[in-house]
């Protein structure tokens, strides 16, 4: 995986501008902040993205990915203000589930999301090395 760094461009923070790899593609669906009952445990922004994340990574471990596989991530959220508000916590449940993993990132504001409780929904595409 070789992540794209333009020359003479800022270096982005928690995010890469491009990722290039080779290998086994893995998309993930949009996962939300619920376990694996399908019940929401809580209403905060960044403890919904923690569950999230380790949602994402249970279904990236059915086919033998790993979070630094990851190379692309979309994240919906109802709020904007509430994302950037939850920066701090967002990036500690970030890093205590992917670690120091950066693909190709982009967050979207949407009118809502099909679960009524979410706050946040995040997809993601990882590649296996061959």
């Amino acid at each position: 995986m070789d992540i794209l760094q333009p020359p003479n461009w800022p270096k982005p923070k928690g995010y890469s501008n491009g990722i290039a790899a080779k290998g086994t593609m893995v998309f993930v669906a949009g996962m939300v902040g619920w376990n694996e009952k399908e019940e929401f445990e809580t209403n905060d922004f960044a403890e919904q993205a923690h569950q999230a994340l380790k949602n994402i990574v249970a279904v990236l471990t059915e086919a033998g990915a790993r979070p630094e596989h990851i190379t692309r991530m979309t994240w919906y959220f109802i709020d904007k203000d509430e994302y950037n508000a939850s920066l701090r916590n967002l990036g500690q449940a970030y890093q205590s589930v992917l670690g120091k993993v950066f693909p190709a990132m982009t967050g979207i504001q949407v009118a809502g999301l099909v679960e009524n409780e979410a706050k946040v929904e995040i997809e993601v595409t990882a590649v296996i090395p061959d």
